[in-house]
Parts: C-alpha cells; structure tokens; sequence
C-alpha cells in the first residue's frame, strides 16, 4: 500500500505497524483452485488478501466465498480477468479492471495464467504497485508471436514465478534476468492425494467394472480443441497418440484396459472429443477402452489405477502430480515440464507425438506390472512428490515471493 492507502492501512491498525494488501488474480470461475492455499498462507502472515475473479459460477468461486464468510481480511472481488478481443469492449474491461484495482490500494497483484496476466499488466500501467506473475504453463510461450510480444511485456513484471524449471529455461532464453525468476511448482495436495491401500484398490477397480487382475491404465484430462498458433491439427493433450498406439497394445495383451476422463474444456474442446471417439477402432478393441466424460471424484479413478498416461504435446506437471502423489506409476511424454514429475527409477517417458514411442513405454510398464514390480515404483513416485511437489511448501515459496518483492528484497 502507498501514501493514502498505507495512512488508511495504519489507521486500520492503530499503532500494530503496517497491512500489506495484495490481490491475487486469476481468469476462472471453476479451475484454479491452486490459490486456495496461497490465500491462507498469506493469512497466516497477516495479509490482507483480495482475490480478483470474473463473474459466474463455479467450484473456484465456491471455495472463495467459503473462506471470506470466516476471514474477515480475505475479499471476493469480481472483474473481467481476462484480456478480450480488440474493440470498445476489450477498451471498457481494461478501465474497469483498473478501477478495481486503484480502488483496493494494494501493494501487489499476483497474477495466474496468460490472460489474466495480459489483463493486469496492462490495466495497471503507471500505478505504483508491484506485479507478479505465477506461470501455470509454457504453452504460451511455444507460439512464436507470442514469445515475441512476451519480450517486451515480461518488462511489466516485477517479478515471475515460474511453475517448472522448463518454463524458467523458456524465459531465460528470452533475455529475462536470473534475479527476476524464481521456480516453484503449484504442487499437489498431498493429504487429499495419498496412496489407497491394497483392499482399497481392488475396490475401486471392482467399483469401475474392473477384474483385480486387471492392468488398467488411466488418462485423465481435459480434451481441448486444436489450436491455430500451436500444434496445428492436433489437440495438446495427446489424445490422438493415444488412441493410435493403444489399439497395437491392447491386441497384445487380453488383461489391459484404458479409462480415459475428461470432456471438452469448452464447446469445442467438447466436438472434438465426439470426433476423437468417432476414429475409435470397432470390434475386439472397444471393450478395452471406456471415456467418461466426468466422475464425482477423480481419486477413485487413480486408486484403481496402475498407470496414469500423460501424452501432452504441451504441458507443465499436469495430472502426473496427483496420480503420482497417489502411488500411481506414469507414462509422460517428453513435452514442457513433463519429464520433471518423473524420479529416475518410477516412471517412463516417450517422445511426444509419437504413438510408437509411446506404444513401447506402455509395453515396458506392462511388464514391470507382470512381474510384480510395479509395487515398488508405487512408493518411490509417492516419496517423490512428497520431496519435490507438496503443494503447502509451494504456497510458501509463492508468498515469500510476493512480500520479497513487496518490501524491495532479493530472492
């Protein structure tokens, strides 16, 4: 807070000292819920917090609203976090946002995903406030215009917490300063995310329709839409690999099945998963492979997992840090912060885009299931995101990050 806003902070206060007030931001409704403990932590630092969402509904909101009903310094605020396309609208959001933002008299915004941080960096040019912006992805940085725009807007940020050590690479590469980044994973929940115990997993294979002796390997995801600018063609979760190697996998071997979750991620997202199921092999195959479009709980899909596929052509940890922080053994692809989630000795990687790359993972992670080795990977992947991937520790970092920043420190 400066000037007017820190005399209104120590007014607040009495003579305790100074508030720090930062925002954090973010462009959904549902998704996103990684902030959840970064507003804690900064509770527990005595952080005025104002978390910045777009109107509308959602399991994001939901779990905000809960928290301001018990914590008086936590606020919901709702804005347009997201940059639209150019005209009069883009022009009104913009303002809006600004506004918003003057208003609360913050030290800091914290800003998640791309085009929230297009937004904020842009609405708050010549306030006197410091911006952070956490990258959920590389994605982004994989289109070339966009790296090239990016040069010039990272200049916006006073500081950048990379979610993986791919990403700090990427922006390293574009000239951005060592003192300026920082690494810190969004990490998993590791209370909500433990390991089944045995009976537990042959209850929940038999809860899916599964034999107990059944090899299951999982894909859970979102499906999205091809995109223009990257990839083109084919959609970057790897759903199409996939389906091209696991035909060849599954005539080989009578005791495997695939369960792939996730619908569209918009309406799009949503026809193009109608189209991949359409490419579907019919006859001895489609009893093998089942795609749900949601479940209640998706810990019951990894607890009657024995793999978890991960063949993204683009992607930061993904879905591997909950499976993994399960006890489930992953297959990921060779894309972005991908082969990060993997320890040495619990886990495989294939070339991204290649269905016979990963045709060959599939068939080394077959065979250390059938020898009764798999069990012992189960443990390491767990051990590793306990070391690497505690979602708790990275809240931390993130907000060390912020008040470093805040106060003029190095990190």
């Amino acid at each position: 807070m400066r000037d007017a806003g820190r005399a209104a902070a120590l007014d607040r206060e009495g003579n305790s000292g100074e508030v720090t007030r930062i925002a954090i931001a973010v462009k959904t409704t549902e998704g996103g819920r990684w902030i959840v403990p970064q507003i804690l932590e900064a509770r527990t630092r005595n952080v005025e917090v104002v978390v910045i969402i777009p109107h509308g509904t959602g399991r994001l909101v939901t779990l905000v609203e809960d928290i301001c009903a018990g914590d008086i310094g936590v606020t919901l605020v709702r804005a347009p976090v997201h940059l639209a396309r150019p005209g009069v609208r883009a022009i009104r959001d913009v303002l809006s946002v600004r506004r918003t933002v003057k208003a609360m008299r913050l030290d800091a915004v914290l800003y998640h995903l791309y085009a929230s941080a297009l937004m904020i960096r842009i609405s708050t040019i010549g306030l006197r406030i410091r911006r952070v912006h956490m990258v959920a992805g590389p994605l982004y940085l994989e289109s070339p215009l966009i790296r090239f725009c990016e040069r010039f807007l990272v200049r916006l940020d006073s500081a950048i917490i990379c979610g993986s050590r791919y990403t700090w690479e990427k922006y390293r590469s574009l000239g951005v300063s060592r003192d300026k980044l920082s690494t810190i994973p969004y990490g998993v929940d590791l209370d909500a995310f433990a390991p089944p115990t045995d009976t537990a997993r042959h209850e929940a294979k038999a809860e899916l329709g599964y034999e107990s002796d059944a090899f299951v390997a999982v894909m859970v995801s979102y499906v999205y839409a091809p995109k223009r600018m990257v990839f083109a063609g084919k959609g970057i979760k790897g759903h199409e690999d996939l389906l091209d190697a696991w035909p060849a996998f599954a005539r080989r071997h009578a005791d495997v099945a695939l369960l792939i979750v996730g619908s569209g991620f918009d309406d799009a997202g949503e026809a193009y998963r109608q189209e991949l199921l359409d490419r579907v092999p019919a006859g001895e195959i489609e009893p093998t492979l089942r795609w749900l479009s949601s479940v209640d709980d998706v810990r019951a899909v990894y607890s009657a997992a024995d793999i978890s596929i991960s063949p993204s052509l683009s992607e930061n940890h993904g879905a591997a840090l909950e499976a993994s922080a399960m006890g489930v053994v992953c297959v990921v692809s060779d894309a972005g912060a991908l082969p990060e989630t993997i320890d040495s000795e619990a886990g495989w990687v294939h070339s991204a885009g290649s269905p016979t790359s990963l045709l060959s993972a599939l068939e080394d992670a077959y065979q250390e299931w059938e020898s009764s080795r798999l069990g012992l990977a189960r443990g390491k992947a767990r051990r590793f995101m306990e070391e690497s991937f505690s979602q708790l520790d990275g809240a931390r970092s993130v907000i060390d990050v912020v008040l470093s920043d805040v106060r003029g420190e190095g990190r």
